[in-house]
């Protein structure tokens, strides 16, 4: 039976060509949606230097106000009449809600107003509500305004397994799980470069320490100076050095690091040449969701580091294709790093084992389910419109 084509509407503050895992995401599954026929469109924000119009699927809002501490992303304001208007003129059949900001709210509750269904991405890290009285009421709150989004939707898609069980755990009802994918054409040891290396400073037998992402303080950057440095004490007779793809406030800071070579922010080919021409991958966020340099980095052949929890603990078995440690476990991440760089064939086995593993986690299966959630709550909401439709028999 031929898969029937849907409208579908994803509502989100981030989008290609923003760089992050939400946005990544949001593109893969919106174009593999289009290759198989669906019309897509897309809502967010309009960032600065945008046209208020534009040639790209979907809607450009009006800029509302800069998200602190990330420069050029606006976060998006929109009324309800707009979005009625809008949706009255070119009805979704369903919609998928990626924000739950101010225009994750009005899109909701147009969405509900109208009838469309709703799918919603739980894409944010969910404190837990301990710690300090004035974070701990900041974080209740949050979690409470979180789950009284989500259950408005027919269904809340997470990217791990671990995060769905812990928000099962609290009360979060109607969860799928969603992960991410990586092309592994693209992201692959094919495309080592000596040239780039020696651009590095680094020959053959030297060591790349790669980190990718937003240089910000929720990445817990401090971890990965630390591992850095002890990383060139246990192998003083190596060239190690650290290189650090991507931008943010943290910057000037870490280029005051002897050793550090700032590459900027990469983009395709040229982000997947510095993913296969480094050795080691450390990830030392506790605040990820998605994750997906996680598995970049192991398509590309490095042996990653990270805490055990959200896609690094779905992904990487420890020891096998990667190391592991418990989270906020700083002294075991370290040792971690250095039991990976201190036997050379320990390091080229598992390098090996997380290239194979990543090869097989590609986008195709991740699109197959993400077009099914959308299908079966698009259907729900037709079946609920045409019961509510039907006469009342009399008496």
């Amino acid at each position: 039976m031929n898969t029937p084509v849907l409208h579908i509407c994803l509502v989100s503050d981030t989008f290609a060509p923003h760089i992050n895992g939400v946005a990544c995401t949001l593109s893969n599954l919106s174009e593999g949606l289009r290759l198989r026929g669906h019309h897509v469109r897309v809502v967010r924000p309009r960032q600065p230097g945008e046209q208020a119009s534009s040639h790209n699927p979907g809607v450009r809002l009006w800029r509302d106000w800069p998200l602190p501490g990330y420069t050029g992303l606006q976060r998006g304001g929109v009324s309800l009449q707009m979005l009625a208007r809008h949706w009255r003129r070119q009805r979704p059949d369903v919609i998928y809600i990626a924000t739950q900001g101010p225009l994750g709210l009005n899109a909701l509750r147009t969405a509900r107003r109208l009838g469309i269904a709703v799918v919603s991405g739980l894409h944010t890290h969910v404190a837990h509500p301990s710690g300090q009285y004035g974070m701990g009421v900041m974080a209740r709150l949050l979690s409470l305004y979180l789950r009284w989004f989500h259950r408005r939707a027919v269904l809340t898609l997470v990217p791990s397994l671990s995060q769905q069980r812990w928000l099962e755990r609290r009360g979060f009802e109607r969860l799928g799980h969603l992960a991410c994918g990586v092309d592994a054409q693209l992201f692959t040891p094919a495309r080592r470069s000596q040239a780039l290396r020696e651009r590095w400073g680094l020959g053959h037998d030297d060591i790349a320490v790669l980190h990718v992402g937003r240089l910000a303080p929720e990445k817990n950057l401090g971890l990965l100076q630390g591992c850095f440095e002890a990383l060139q004490r246990a192998l003083p007779q190596r060239n190690v050095r650290l290189i650090l793809v991507g931008d943010g406030p943290l910057r000037g800071m870490l280029q005051l690091i002897p050793g550090a070579v700032l590459c900027g922010v990469q983009r395709g080919e040229e982000l997947a040449e510095h993913y296969a021409s480094s050795d080691l991958f450390l990830f030392p966020s506790l605040t990820e969701t998605f994750g997906n340099v996680v598995l970049e980095a192991m398509a590309s052949g490095l042996a990653v580091v990270a805490y055990d929890q959200a896609t690094a603990a779905q992904h990487i078995g420890h020891g096998h294709n990667g190391a592991l440690a418990m989270p906020g476990d700083a002294a075991a991440f370290i040792d971690a790093a250095c039991w990976l760089l201190q036997d050379s064939e320990t390091l080229r086995r598992v390098r090996l084992n997380a290239r194979q593993h990543a090869s097989h986690q590609g986008w195709t299966k991740i699109i197959d389910q993400f077009e099914a959630h959308l299908l079966s709550a698009s259907l729900s909401a037709h079946q609920r419109q045409a019961t509510s439709m039907q006469p009342v028999p009399p008496l």
